[in-house]
């Protein structure tokens, strides 16, 4: 998985709000098959392969439900080994009885799509190998058709699901952003990413080191959409890995000839996109 290390900028991990901490405990272990790396009373960090960190579920003080029709987390994509692993994975989803949204082919990777109990989306998914996608110049073909489930199934190995495997990591994230141009302003110029296709006017899809997408942008809440408010629950924050804190420094100045402020935090260095959405800057 050479997409997610050095020299490229990639997600490594998400902070999710939740309304119920040991409702979204049962869910993330028993249904997405994470493990439980380390726990308090308010939140709780999910790995797979025990020692690094995917997903941080809180549960604040006076949490309230997702909001509606905002800017902020459309999904956030776990990227498993092998397309082995997604047959597992699809065959103990369907035995759960857990509500898939969906199951899609999109010509560079095979996807599932559902969504934890307060509403913040997951897509589960395998790459098909580099060497086989499409690109046109600069632009990755991309599609969305129906996942041939049988043929996926027959690459199940007949293995008792254990969980996620060890080598699953957080593939990209897909956020719903107010205005796709000053997001791109944000991501591109600012941060470094690139644009690898767009969807008219309401999707775009970024990436360092040619990978399909790192991050998804839309505009499918509407234009203009609100931010959420911090008591709502839904994407805490988002961490970004740099290669370098040379490279990392580059982006900081970057963004600040864009007149966007950059603050240091413990975990890092915290910015927010235009549409409200925090980050984590780390290295």
């Amino acid at each position: 998985m050479t997409f997610h290390n050095e020299p490229n900028v990639y997600v490594n991990q998400v902070q999710l709000k939740v309304t119920e901490l040991e409702r979204s405990l049962t869910f993330y272990k028993e249904i997405i098959g994470l493990k439980v790396l380390s726990q308090t009373e308010e939140s709780a960090i999910l790995t797979a392969d025990g020692k690094t960190p995917l997903v941080t579920i809180i549960e604040p003080d006076n949490v309230t439900p997702k909001e509606p029709r905002r800017t902020g987390l459309y999904h956030f994509a776990l990227l498993l080994p092998s397309r082995a692993d997604l047959a597992a994975c699809l065959k103990h989803l369907v035995e759960s009885g857990y509500p898939l949204q969906g199951a899609s082919d999109h010509l560079v990777s095979e996807a599932i799509y559902l969504g934890d109990p307060d509403g913040n989306g997951i897509e589960i998914y395998a790459d098909r190998p580099a060497e086989k996608w499409e690109w046109m110049n600069d632009s990755i073909e991309m599609g969305t058709v129906a996942l041939d489930v049988e043929d996926l199934f027959s690459q199940w190995n007949g293995e008792k699901w254990q969980g996620l495997p060890a080598g699953t990591i957080m593939g990209h994230i897909h956020l719903h952003v107010a205005n796709l141009h000053e997001a791109e302003q944000f991501y591109c110029e600012g941060l470094g990413f690139e644009i690898v296709t767009r969807y008219g006017g309401q999707a775009l899809f970024i990436s360092t080191g040619r990978y399909h997408h790192h991050i998804g942008l839309n505009t499918w809440n509407g234009l203009g959409a609100p931010a959420p408010s911090e008591k709502s629950a839904g994407l805490e924050h988002y961490t970004l890995v740099f290669p370098s804190d040379d490279e990392r420094q580059k982006a900081v100045e970057r963004l600040e000839k864009l007149n966007i402020s950059v603050e240091v935090v413990k975990k890092g260095l915290h910015v927010k996109d235009p549409s409200g959405t925090q980050i984590i800057l780390a290295v």
